[in-house]
């Protein structure tokens, strides 16, 4: 799913998304909705309460730093070979000095910038088109080319490497709970949107294209 803070009045309102599974869309962002407003959303506040902000972050940057091998591909792939080596000197410093990438030390000490590539934004630079918008239950907003990316990143997530089912699974599910903690805030102002669907659709939309034109 989408969280973003902007406004309605921040959305272009000329863009056209290509959406022919709108009514598929709306019906799978509903359930969506369900399973985070009485499952997920509990959960993530409960956790919310007893971590403390500097251990989520922690958390963030420990996982941001774990998926390097994404980044410094998508990079290569595009032929940024300055963002490569940008991706790689940040892993080393982070690793080091960062322990283990708790900290995000390259940001914080050395105001190196973050090259966050991924392979939808790879197939977007290869002139791939978008393609149809589509919400996949939980995952929630994608697109065809983006989903498509995500296979592509399956492949360099090392979390994807962990052989026992259940850790893996664990990893992935803690990832996915530290971050949906430190958006709830986002998450429940989406709510009150007056077509909370199509804001998220077109703030998804605008995002990539922004993405990877960067």
């Amino acid at each position: 799913m989408l969280y973003t803070n902007k406004t309605d009045h921040e959305i272009n309102q000329n863009i056209e998304v290509y959406d022919p599974f709108e009514e598929y869309n709306r019906v799978i962002t509903a359930v969506n909705g369900a399973f985070y407003d009485y499952l997920f959303y509990p959960i993530a506040f409960g956790y919310d309460y007893v971590v403390p902000d500097p251990i989520q972050g922690a958390f963030l940057n420990f996982f941001d730093n774990l998926l390097y091998p994404v980044r410094l591909l998508n990079n290569l792939l595009q032929g940024d070979l300055n963002g490569s080596w940008g991706e790689t000197k940040r892993f080393l410093i982070n690793t080091t000095l960062g322990f283990a990438g708790f900290s995000d030390a390259a940001s914080l000490h050395f105001n190196m910038p973050r090259y966050s590539e991924d392979f939808g934004q790879t197939l977007g630079v290869w002139g791939i088109s978008s393609g149809p918008h589509i919400v996949w239950p939980i995952l929630g907003h994608s697109n065809f080319r983006d989903s498509l990316g995500l296979v592509g990143d399956y492949f360099a997530n090392p979390i994807g490497y962990i052989n026992d089912d259940p850790t893996r699974y664990g990893v992935g599910g803690g990832k996915k709970l530290n971050e949906f903690s430190t958006q709830l805030d986002p998450y429940n102002a989406l709510k009150l949107k007056n077509d909370p669907y199509a804001f998220s659709r077109d703030m998804y939309y605008l995002q990539r294209q922004k993405a990877i034109r960067e």
